[in-house]
């Protein structure tokens, strides 16, 4: 079974631009529409996936700098209303959040918006600065309602924006985080239209070459742990099948093994993740009530007319009150041989322990006189 966590999507207007911010970066409109034409190319980019043998995808919904409340549109519900079943292939929902200097204030994934990012099973972040990072790294990895699953890299930016410091990568990957790969740089081709819109995406020769540099960078300070590798692709031309991508891994000088593990292994620990986002600090199981087994229950004592205690419903048999006094206390012993009580048998260990002192003193007095007798002989 292999994995495509990236499949752009982006809806006729959904990403528009005002005059009066023209100096700002565009924000997400509320339109959610798809025309015929994009469901169409929706449809032959699915059916291309399938034929190369992708069992899983998820739907990628990109928003910039922060999820807003008053303008958040959750684009993938209409469009999975509109696509054809396909049995055997499952659909995931992804959200990924570009983050940029606005977004070191906040950048939404807040206890007040967790209905708006619950629908999503996989949540991404793209940070362009080096507070985001850190922020990605060290505090939204950890298991939480809001927890992010994938840290995207801007890899085809002519340098990487911030700084892959092996504390903060090994500190997201042992909180479950994984680091993204998109082929889509590697060979130059149509990545996601919004990306380029928000300016974290280049494309051409000078992308190419800057995506081999940064994924070279980020396979040195993961050692190859902690990444998976995702199409990115926005037209049917530039899909690879996934030995062909576990091939161009190996150009990063990433083991076969790791190669094969980007698209089968650290896909499926990572939606297993995901599912688990929505309990208790990440607990996969559900809490189950064990019941304890039926214990005997005592009656309860009534007092009686004359003043004496008797118990309900209680038949005392004749064995029990032939018992000795104090049976709880009585020593076991084998077939044949008079039972002896504690007192008994704690009496005669006393008087064995005196006797064998007595014998010791002895034996000691003995051999210092034939020592002192034997340095008399010497003499």
């Amino acid at each position: 079974m292999h994995f495509d966590l990236n499949f752009p999507v982006t809806a006729s207007g959904s990403i528009s631009q005002s005059k009066k911010n023209k100096n700002k970066q565009p924000q997400q409109s509320s339109s959610t529409a798809f025309t015929p034409a994009q469901i169409k190319g929706i449809e032959a980019r699915l059916d291309l996936l399938e034929h190369l043998g992708y069992a899983v995808i998820a739907f990628n919904q990109s928003v910039n700098k922060k999820i807003d409340p008053k303008t958040h549109v959750n684009i993938l519900d209409e469009l999975f209303k509109q696509l054809k079943a396909r049995p055997g292939t499952v659909f995931l929902k992804r959200l990924t959040i570009v983050l940029d200097n606005d977004s070191e204030k906040g950048f939404g994934l807040t206890n007040a918006n967790v209905s708006l990012v619950e629908p999503y099973d996989v949540i991404a972040l793209l940070p362009t600065t080096s507070a985001t990072f850190s922020l990605a790294c060290l505090t939204h990895s950890l298991p939480s309602p809001l927890t992010a699953h994938i840290i995207a890299l801007p890899l085809t930016l002519p340098r990487l924006p911030f700084q892959l410091k092996h504390t903060l990568v090994r500190t997201a990957i042992k909180n479950g985080a994984v680091f993204e790969i998109n082929y889509a740089g590697a060979i130059g081709g149509e990545s996601d239209a919004s990306l380029s819109t928000f300016g974290v995406s280049d494309t051409g020769v000078s992308g190419k070459r800057n995506w081999w540099a940064a994924a070279r960078e980020v396979v040195r300070v993961t050692k190859g742990k902690g990444i998976v590798v995702s199409g990115g692709v926005a037209s049917e031309a530039d899909y690879r099948g996934p030995k062909d991508i576990a091939n161009l891994l190996t150009l990063l000088d990433l083991a076969q093994n790791l190669a094969h593990d980007a698209s089968v292994a650290v896909p499926k620990s990572l939606i297993l993740r995901a599912q688990a986002r929505k309990t208790y600090r990440a607990v996969l199981s559900e809490p189950r009530l064990v019941v304890p087994k039926a214990t005997q229950v005592v009656p309860p004592t009534q007092q009686t007319g004359d003043g004496e205690n008797t118990r309900d419903n209680v038949n005392i048999s004749q064995t029990s009150s032939q018992s000795s006094p104090n049976p709880a206390l009585t020593l076991s012993q084998p077939a044949g041989s008079k039972k002896r009580t504690c007192d008994e048998v704690g009496l005669q260990s006393t008087t064995n322990g005196h006797v064998k002192k007595k014998i010791r003193e002895a034996a000691n007095a003995e051999g210092e006189s034939r020592r002192k007798k034997k340095k008399g002989g010497n003499r």
